[in-house]
């Protein structure tokens, strides 16, 4: 545990990483920034956490970025906005990043930066009552460290809409627009999450972790020989690894897989 965060991995290797400032809604500072960027490089080398879920304490996901913070900020020189700019810019990197599935528990306000944690999980989940908004044009500001993770989940027309007008909007809405999977009542939300672990811990995390960065690999590419080849030889790589024969045994033979850690 940190002062903004709490940190737990339970026995079935699922660590929980709660932001942990209720009374401001879970709203980033630069010690927030750092101290989750900070747990999230430990989860990433940590054998004992197979799935990562993002959560939050309090009546909030997160409001986004903490407007005290913001107005001393405001008085910074451009070059010190920018070197602060960057610290969230990491934190987006490495959550994109980390080659195990990541899911976003949401509750409440998701407003701002917020909306980049929920964009970069692979997988988000909301409770019906969540409320979304990418409010920085209502500040006289941009959402532009989050943009590259929020265009990509929501597509360029609809940023052009929400980057805009900053209007809210609910979950409902969000689903459609491809920010979030799967909305739930407020009273199913952890049960909805658990069972979506239970699919994600029966598959093999070499596998899982291969399949992220095939995404990255064909997402937007163009579809030709050189990409042909390039798949062909990830398939061919991973049919030989432990894990790929141990996943075939195991289908042929009606027992479950044993993954190793």
């Amino acid at each position: 545990m940190t002062n903004t965060l709490t940190v737990d991995i339970d026995d079935r290797a699922t660590a929980t990483v709660v932001l942990n400032r209720p009374e401001v809604h879970n709203a980033l500072n630069g010690e927030l920034i750092d101290e989750l960027t900070a747990a999230l490089k430990a989860l990433g080398d940590n054998s004992a956490a197979r799935v990562m879920v993002i959560a939050a304490k309090g009546k909030s996901f997160s409001a986004g970025a903490d407007l005290a913070w913001m107005q001393k900020m405001a008085d910074a020189s451009e070059q010190e906005n920018y070197q602060d700019a960057r610290h969230l810019a990491q934190l987006l990197q490495v959550l994109d990043g980390i080659l195990k599935p990541t899911i976003a528990r949401i509750h409440g306000a998701v407003y701002g930066g917020a909306i980049g944690l929920v964009a970069c999980c692979d997988i988000a989940i909301a409770s019906e009552r969540a409320i979304f908004s990418l409010s920085e044009a209502k500040l006289g500001l941009v959402p532009a460290v989050i943009s590259p993770y929020v265009v990509r989940a929501i597509g360029g027309r609809a940023a052009r809409r929400y980057f805009q007008s900053a209007e809210r909007f609910d979950a409902a809405q969000a689903r459609h627009i491809g920010l979030i999977h799967e909305v739930v009542a407020a009273d199913k939300l952890d049960e909805s999450i658990a069972g979506l672990i239970d699919h994600l811990l029966a598959a093999g995390p070499d596998a899982q972790a291969a399949a992220k960065q095939l995404i990255d690999e064909v997402n937007g590419a163009r579809i030709d020989d050189e990409l042909m080849h390039t798949t062909a030889r990830i398939n061919a790589r991973m049919r030989k690894t432990q894990e790929g024969k141990e996943g075939v045994s195991a289908f042929l033979e009606k027992r479950k897989p044993t993954w190793q850690k």
